[in-house]
């Protein structure tokens, strides 16, 4: 059993983590397509996990075949957003995903930091609309970074707020980016999902229903 440096801070991707946004991200991708004159699957959507906006247009024309200049793409990427927004607007409590806000409340009694790590330039919109805010020491989202995961900036600069170095960190992620960013961070991993999927984090679980204080230090015992 590999010993570990004690858990101080747990660090969470927010879209297929905390709250299932990906559904609405795919409609508006999805609308998009249609509007551009091609077909977009949600086999072609899983390209698209952990990936910034402008990255992910760019996947999405080279899908659909289609070259635009920087000018139009831009434009493109924020009607995107806009369908989005409307939809993550009308989000509630009840788009929480089973067993987050267990284990954030058990974390948070037990004395561990929480931070948000997301690409997502609309977390706070999310955060806010179901109520989650309060269970967070620092929200690092896509306002406050310039670089997409798999650059680890994001949860660097949680680890930073937090005044806690990256080897006491524990990331949960759902994307193979986010993944690849917590081990270039430094910190340890725990996918949610599929193993196959998220093969390089250091224990997956199907959802945070899968996840306790117990569970966590069964997987990263102190030394």
């Amino acid at each position: 059993m590999t010993l570990h440096t004690p858990i101080r801070a747990c660090l969470f991707d927010l879209d297929g983590v905390l709250v299932d946004t990906a559904k609405y991200h795919f409609l508006a991708w999805k609308r998009l397509a249609e509007e551009l004159g091609f077909t977009f699957t949600e086999q072609d959507n899983e390209r698209l996990k952990g990936v910034s906006r402008m990255a992910s247009l760019d996947i999405l024309l080279e899908i659909g075949g289609v070259s635009l200049d920087d000018e139009t793409k831009l434009a493109l990427a924020e009607k995107k957003n806009g369908w989005y927004v409307d939809y993550i607007s009308h989000m509630d409590e009840s788009e929480i995903l089973p067993g987050a806000l267990t284990f954030l409340r058990e974390l948070k009694a037990a004395g561990i930091l929480v931070a948000l790590g997301s690409a997502s330039k609309n977390a706070m919109t999310i955060l806010n609309n179901t109520k989650m805010v309060p269970y967070f020491d620092a929200i690092i989202d896509g306002t406050k970074t310039a670089s997409a995961k798999p650059d680890p900036e994001v949860f660097l600069l949680g680890a930073k707020e937090l005044n806690v170095s990256p080897s006491e960190c524990v990331v949960f992620e759902d994307a193979e980016a986010g993944i690849e960013a917590a081990i270039r961070a430094g910190m340890r991993s725990i996918g949610i999902g599929s193993k196959a999927t998220l093969s390089r984090a250091d224990e997956v679980v199907p959802s945070l229903q899968e996840m306790s204080i117990s569970r966590l230090t069964d997987i990263f015992p102190a030394q």
